[in-house]
């Protein structure tokens, strides 16, 4: 399989309105780990072999434990998450497939409680983001290099 599209590239302003959403993110209150987290479970939902590549290994140099990666796409199923993780990787998963479910009540009702309105925000732009970004690789098909 061959790139299509070196995006980065061929539009560098869409590019930069990416990154201003990046830097809003780092500037939040939310967790280095937690945003590792959300990134690399969209983008296993999303099949992005890029993005689950590159959020992995920042995982890791970010000091997070192999068995949770192991198992981050079974989370419901293993003790090693926190409520505030696991709140956020529903929220995630409900956002990042929003057309079948459109994020109910129960969804909300279990995020809301472990985030402070500002981070709810925030974990929801982290959302948005990644999900765009694994929008521009698969469909220019950026492989893992």
């Amino acid at each position: 399989m061959n790139q299509r599209l070196d995006f980065y590239k061929a539009s560098p302003e869409a590019i930069k309105a990416m990154v201003g959403l990046e830097q809003r993110i780092g500037k939040s209150g939310l967790e280095k780990s937690l945003i590792e987290l959300v990134r690399l479970r969209a983008s296993q939902i999303n099949g992005c072999a890029y993005c689950v590549d590159m959020h992995s290994t920042d995982a890791r140099k970010a000091g997070e434990n192999e068995r949770r990666l192991a198992t981050l796409s079974v989370w419901r199923e293993t003790p090693f998450f926190t409520d505030r993780e696991r709140a956020a990787l529903e929220w995630t998963e409900s956002l990042t497939l929003i057309a079948g479910n459109h994020v109910p009540d129960s969804v909300w009702q279990a995020v809301q409680p472990h985030f402070s309105e500002e981070d709810l925000a925030d974990l929801t732009l982290l959302v948005v983001a990644i999900n765009g970004w694994n929008r521009f690789a698969i469909a220019f098909r950026k492989l893992p290099a």
